[in-house]
């Protein structure tokens, strides 16, 4: 045992050990490759046979080391050439890799789409792809006892050499099989070191030496070029993921229908015929849908000073003539004032028992109004809205004070457009194609959704306005008359009519793209 006190024999095991791991990551590759195609239940089976065959028969061409050396003899001629048994074993070992590793690089070039599901699959056969890993061993083994000879002599130490290289590359297979796998672009690399791998084979075949230095120092770079390319995407990754998954889904879902606006995908054939499958209608509402998340119920509402609500202080006579006096079939019954509301109820209803104080009285007590808070999302509303059975919501400010009121037509209207009353009239009226007439009321999730402006975002978080008037007031600070100009976001906002202090009517200009 005085060999192992030997520091020569440990500096040697060491490189080896080294070396080996090295020459055997080409063999673990072409596993994980291989080991894909089978089932997942028998991936880790192939791997675990592959990589102990491997062993195995390291272990038993160094056990017959003395036949090994006889195959530098040459033993076939043809024309002026020699080949040994190491020759054609290199010969023919190199063309599997070449035939292999252009046959997987094809399929995988060939960029078919692959649809996956648990009926339809089709794996390889487990003992066909075990032939083939075996076929591939006895490729690798040979060239990793030929450099396990030719660095030591001990074969004791080859043997131990060979056995941990195999064993830590088992412990690396599954992580280095899930890499592989997970990144389609390190698959073809992998290939294409195989099909470099395979050609120097084919020329020391022929006894053309081509220096491993040389080859692996070719692979270190594209390595380290690859590596580069990884920390991008995952860069590019982790930025993205900033991003709200709400905004990331409603821009792919509205690139995929086609967004106008978006000029460099427009050209792609797969936008025009997204375009073509999906009518502006339809576009328009899904966008409407998109947008519900953040929207909140104050950029919906019937504002405060368009609310006909009922006065229980006036006389019946005078109530009567106010209901009938508009369209609306719910009112707010309030005393006094807005802010004190009793009770919601139907036009029909409250008209037959104006004559009748206790029917009146009962019916005051039948239904308590329901309260929101203005700031709510309209997406998180919608259950309200279903629990008050079609009665209308109404919308308050943190002081308790009303400032609108919603109804389930108000969010239909959010994801469809507008839908005016016989005493309403559109506030949002296309003059040509680029050009509209807007009420300073409109609202500017709307205008966006007719505008195909999605991604200009005009309502900005915590604006503290919905509306194109709104707008107009923060951007002016208030100075505002008949004929002011802005432009936001490449979109043009003048000024056509005034009602006191109040912006009634805006001309809008999109350029043309």
């Amino acid at each position: 045992m005085e060999f192992l006190l030997d520091p020569s024999i440990w500096v040697g095991l060491l490189t080896l050990i080294v070396l080996e791991i090295v020459l055997g990551i080409d063999n673990l590759v072409f596993i994980a490759i291989l080991a894909d195609k089978l089932p997942p239940e028998q991936r880790d089976k192939a791997r675990i046979i592959g990589l102990s065959l491997a062993l195995v028969m390291r272990l038993g061409l160094l056990s017959v080391i003395s036949w090994l050396v006889t195959l530098t003899k040459p033993i076939v001629e043809i024309s002026h050439l020699s080949f040994s048994g190491r020759d054609l074993i290199l010969l023919f070992g190199g063309l599997f890799l070449v035939y292999k590793a252009v046959t997987e690089l094809h399929e995988k070039m060939e960029g078919k789409p692959e649809i996956k599901s648990t009926t339809s699959v089709v794996y390889a056969s487990f003992w066909v792809i075990v032939a083939q890993i075996v076929v591939l061993d006895a490729v690798f083994s040979l060239d990793s006892v030929i450099t396990a000879i030719g660095m030591v002599d001990n074969i004791y130490v080859m043997m131990a050499a060979v056995t941990i290289a195999v064993f830590v590359m088992l412990l690396a297979s599954k992580p280095l099989t899930a890499f592989v796998n997970r990144h389609p672009t390190v698959v073809i690399l992998c290939l294409s070191f195989l099909l470099l791998i395979g050609v120097s084979l084919i020329a020391e075949g022929f006894g053309f030496h081509i220096p491993k230095g040389y080859i692996y120092s070719g692979i270190g770079v594209a390595i380290l070029i690859e590596a580069f390319n990884q920390f991008s995407s995952r860069n590019a990754v982790k930025h993205e993921s900033k991003i709200p998954l709400r905004h990331r889904t409603a821009d792919s879902i509205l690139k995929l229908m086609g967004n106008r606006l978006d000029a460099d995908l427009m050209q792609s054939g797969e936008s025009l015929a997204a375009q073509k499958a999906f009518g502006d209608e339809e576009r328009y509402m899904v966008g409407g849908v998109l947008t519900l998340a953040e929207r909140s119920v104050a950029s919906i509402m019937t504002p405060r000073n368009q609310i006909s609500w009922v006065n229980l202080e006036d006389d019946a006579e005078s109530i009567r003539q106010q209901v009938l006096s508009v369209p609306h079939s719910l009112f707010p019954v309030c005393r006094g004032q807005l802010d004190k509301v009793v009770t919601i109820v139907r036009a029909k209803e409250l008209i037959d028992v104006l004559d009748e104080p206790e029917h009146l009285h009962a019916l005051l007590k039948r239904n308590r109004p329901i309260f929101i808070f203005e700031k709510m999302k309209v997406i998180d509303a919608i259950n309200t809205l279903r629990a008050s059975k079609g009665s209308l919501v109404l919308v308050s400010n943190e002081f308790g004070n009303i400032q609108g009121l919603i109804s389930p037509l108000d969010v239909f209207e959010a994801i469809a457009g507008e839908f005016p009353d016989a005493d309403e009239q559109l506030e949002l009226v296309r003059i040509d194609d680029t050009t509209w007439k807007a009420s300073g009321m409109l609202d500017l999730y709307q205008l966006e959704l007719a505008l195909g402006t999605l991604d200009l975002d005009l309502v900005q978080e915590d604006s503290g306005y919905f509306s194109v008037a709104g707008l107009i007031l923060d951007k002016t600070q208030g100075d505002v008359d008949v004929g002011t100009r802005i432009e936001h976001d490449g979109i043009l906002f003048e000024v056509l009519e005034m009602d006191g202090n109040r912006i009634k009517t805006v001309k809008i200009t999109r350029p043309e793209f």
